[in-house]
């Protein structure tokens, strides 16, 4: 069971300590609360664990500090919409707005190589008009004779010339809990020039240890990409992880799935499952169309199979695109075959900019004419 406080019901306030000692005199039924950032206020949600059936919903949303009560299932506890459309989705962080109603692209380097790449990759980003970037300094590999990043080394360079390319956001893939403290005293010294989401490789999906760890912090929110060999479900709920353990500032990813039937693509592309996960959970949607595809071949028209994939997705109502760029594809230490050129990074976001004009022409299409009346009074 979930209760949603009014927004004036502050731990400060009377109705609010009436509200946690009812709620205390419960017998068989822990509480977890949880306070949802907003762009306006901040609301409080309590969750009520355990055999909650027998409890009269009535009774708990006559206190004083309740707006509303919502029976919830077992699955996504926390980040789950359990049919409420009412319940805010997404979070902020460094300025930026990450919601099922936002949109951002996350263009970069896979593999950090060089300040050079770095600088000229960023740059390419600003005359865009983008504040965000992917960027690898921790690569996990298949091999472990392949290149496996710079790791500690290269953050101080990616994280200056972000902030000198005014950059606010990079998506930074984990893989151990050490890097996090690398990362958070890194970002300490040069006094947080930009911000990192903390990025959970597929590889990572059920490493439930640094999900824990990710989870415990406050300060970083998550990017985390679903499972190349399990299913959705399993996926969803390695995101819950993260929020059971109080990081609910989390977006999920959709980057293929390991299968021979995707071929001569990387991965078989998943990217009808976008309205699934925002059905489900309050969760924002990204999109990999690089690690999806992971091939630069183009049809007849001569558009790229990358470029096709991120329709798909940006049409589906994706909220973010994490795509490789490299300024010398034939030098990346990794993935290098399937990055887009950056010459080629204006006319790909021309491309998304009419697919989310699509979705969003699309979206109203389909909404109830009472929607449509009060959008337009």
């Amino acid at each position: 069971m979930l209760l949603i406080l009014h927004p004036e019901a502050t731990p400060e306030s009377d109705d609010y300590r009436d509200a946690i000692a009812f709620l205390d005199r419960l017998s068989g039924v822990d509480r977890r609360v949880h306070q949802v950032v907003g762009t306006q206020q901040t609301l409080t949600e309590i969750y009520l664990i355990g055999d909650t059936s027998s409890l009269d919903a009535e009774e708990i949303a006559a206190l004083a500090a309740v707006e509303r009560v919502i029976r919830i299932s077992d699955d996504y506890r926390i980040l789950g919409r359990h049919r409420d459309n009412q319940r805010a989705t997404g979070f902020e962080y460094n300025g930026l707005r990450f919601s099922q109603d936002d949109f951002h692209v996350f263009a970069g380097l896979c593999a950090v190589d060089n300040p050079k790449h770095v600088d000229q990759t960023l740059a390419a980003l600003a005359a865009a008009d983008l504040k965000c970037t992917r960027m690898g300094a921790y690569k996990p590999r298949t091999s472990p004779y392949s290149f496996q990043g710079h790791g500690a080394k290269c953050l101080p360079y990616v994280f200056e010339l972000a902030g000198k390319h005014g950059i606010q956001v990079i998506a930074m893939e984990v893989t151990h809990e050490s890097h996090i403290e690398e990362i958070d005293q890194c970002l300490d010294r040069l006094g947080r020039p930009t911000g990192v989401m903390l990025q959970i490789g597929t590889r990572n999906t059920q490493n439930f240890e640094l999900l824990k760890a990710i989870g415990r912090q406050d300060t970083y929110p998550a990017l985390l990409k679903r499972g190349f060999g399990i299913s959705l479900n399993e996926s969803l709920n390695a995101a819950e992880y993260l929020a059971s353990e109080g990081n609910s500032k989390v977006v999920f990813c959709l980057r293929g799935m390991k299968s021979g039937f995707g071929a001569p693509h990387r991965n078989q592309v998943d990217f009808a499952q976008i309205p699934v996960v925002k059905r489900l959970t309050r969760m924002p949607v990204c999109i990999d169309p690089s690690h999806s595809v992971g091939i630069r071949d183009a049809d007849p028209d001569g558009l790229l199979d990358l470029v096709h994939a991120t329709a798909q997705g940006v049409i589906a109502g994706a909220n973010m695109v994490l795509v490789d760029v490299h300024p010398r594809p034939i030098e990346a230490l990794v993935d290098g075959p399937q990055a887009l050129r950056l010459e080629e990074l204006p006319q790909y976001l021309a491309d998304i900019q009419l697919c989310r004009e699509t979705y969003v022409r699309r979206r109203t299409l389909w909404q109830p004419e009472s929607n449509k009346t009060q959008q337009g009074a």
